[in-house]
């Protein structure tokens, strides 16, 4: 099927705003709730166990989801497909402002996942699709917005509004937000994908559940007092389900995801490093807050609040370093990206930070530096890739990113709380038993982010200024 005609220049860019403006709203979420923990468990009376599955959760939905975007691409008009993806969100949104208990509350945040899950990678696909080669660093810095921007701001925002209103007040925000975009999107969207009709292969999605276990083990993994037995068995059912996944995919004539991707190694390796540089991403975003508050003795308001600069430089540079891509090349950019995140993580290994001004400039560095990286990485994996595949290379990249994200976190929990309880016990005081933790976790990541320096330097650039 042939997409419309192409667009007028005001109207691509009503079409594109309307669509990051939604997936930015949809990605905040994702990140947002940490900040309503401790109100959420007094006022549903739970556990901090029971209450993290609402991040949790939402992030093995969401990736539950994401191997299933190629197809709708293919089979439903992305028109449709956006607007259903946003109706499904504020549906959720609703439950959760109405529930009465957890459960309805879990049940909204799971159908806010599916939306997000399904929209992430094909608003990129989409991006790239209807952006001419040349010009796809440029736009997905824009893009790039909603990829880092949204994550870093999930804690700010929320922080904010639950600063002037209750917890309700954070879903409130978000129903106003995508009930506009609903409406806006009736008139600036468009088919723009063609399509490719095939059924949907349920076997395939009975397979990629092993996902759930696999992400629930990364989960499960860093926090104390896990049961390693039952772990384990997890793990073991999990990637048996996954290696049926991936062997169906490579067999099948029409797959549900092609994983035949995988086979470009330019492209893996750029899937390693947005990667990586999304792990830095996220465990600042995590880590640095609980050093704030249990080192520094910052509140949680000032801890959300010092993460604002981190979080506006990301924004302000995701655009110029795309464009810079498509100027200079796509492995310099990144090198330049991976090489302040190393700089930040190597200064953390070294000096112990005990000023939060001093944490708030590293913090802008590794987060600027992840502007240079992660969404160049995708526009390079993507110009790997034959157009027919580009759709795929999303999906493979965003669900390998979010897993990799995962764990990262999940290593860092695992770090901090082992560390630090052996330091304790070998008669070190709270404060200090606690530096050593976040020391150790320090190390660990300035190894990824050399790991990640090594895999830029490996890339093969691609595009009309490296091929000169």
């Amino acid at each position: 099927m042939k997409t419309e005609t192409p667009m007028k220049p005001l109207t691509r860019w009503l079409f594109i705003a309307t669509m990051l403006v939604g997936t930015f709203t949809m990605s905040i979420s994702q990140s947002s709730l940490s900040t309503a923990y401790p109100t959420l468990m007094k006022y549903f009376m739970i556990s901090a166990d029971t209450v993290q599955w609402l991040t949790t959760g939402f992030m093995i939905v969401m990736c539950i989801t994401m191997p299933i975007s190629p197809w709708l691409l293919n089979n439903v008009s992305f028109k449709t497909l956006f607007m259903g993806a946003l109706l499904l969100f504020d549906v959720g949104t609703l439950i959760i402002f109405w529930g009465p208990n957890f459960y309805l509350v879990m049940l909204g945040r799971i159908m806010e996942a599916a939306a997000v899950g399904v929209l992430f990678p094909s608003y990129q696909t989409v991006l790239l699709e209807i952006t001419p080669e040349q010009k796809r660093g440029t736009i997905m810095g824009i893009a790039g917005l909603v990829m880092g921007s949204a994550l870093a701001c999930g804690p700010i925002i929320s922080g904010i509004v639950l600063r002037f209103t209750s917890w309700r007040g954070l879903f409130i925000f978000f129903m106003v937000v995508i009930t506009l975009v609903l409406l806006l999107s009736f008139f600036v969207m468009r088919d723009v994908m063609p399509r490719i009709p095939s059924k949907l292969d349920w076997l395939s999605v009975f397979y990629s559940l092993g996902l759930i276990g696999l992400l629930y083990v990364i989960t499960k993994a860093g926090q104390p007092g896990a049961n390693w037995l039952t772990l384990l068995v997890i793990l073991a059912v999990s990637l048996i389900l996954l290696g049926f996944f991936v062997h169906r995919q490579l067999t099948m004539p029409e797959p549900m995801l092609d994983l035949w991707v995988m086979k470009t190694f330019n492209y893996d390796l750029a899937v390693l490093l947005t990667g990586f540089s999304y792990i830095s991403l996220i465990v600042v975003t995590i880590i640095f807050p609980l050093y704030y508050q249990q080192v520094l003795g910052a509140s949680p308001f000032v801890s959300g609040m010092a993460l604002v600069p981190g979080a506006a430089l990301l924004s302000l540079l995701n655009p110029v370093t795309g464009t810079l891509a498509d100027k200079i090349g796509f492995k310099p950019t990144m090198l330049v990206g991976m090489g302040m995140i190393v700089v930040g993580w190597g200064i953390l290994s070294l000096i112990h930070i005990t000023n939060i001004w001093g944490m708030i400039v590293l913090a802008m560095l590794i987060e600027g530096g992840n502007a240079f990286v992660m969404m160049p990485a995708v526009t390079l994996g993507a110009n790997s890739l034959p157009n027919d595949l580009v759709s795929h290379g999303t999906a493979v990249i965003t669900t390998v990113r979010q897993v990799l994200g995962s764990t990262g976190v999940a290593v860092a929990t695992l770090i901090l709380v082992n560390v630090t309880s052996k330091a304790m016990h070998g008669g070190s005081s709270y404060l200090m038993a606690n530096q050593t933790g976040f020391h150790a976790v320090y190390w660990t990541f300035f190894g990824v982010a050399v790991l990640g320096f090594i895999i830029a330097l490996l890339i093969r650039s691609t595009g009309s200024k490296d091929e000169k």
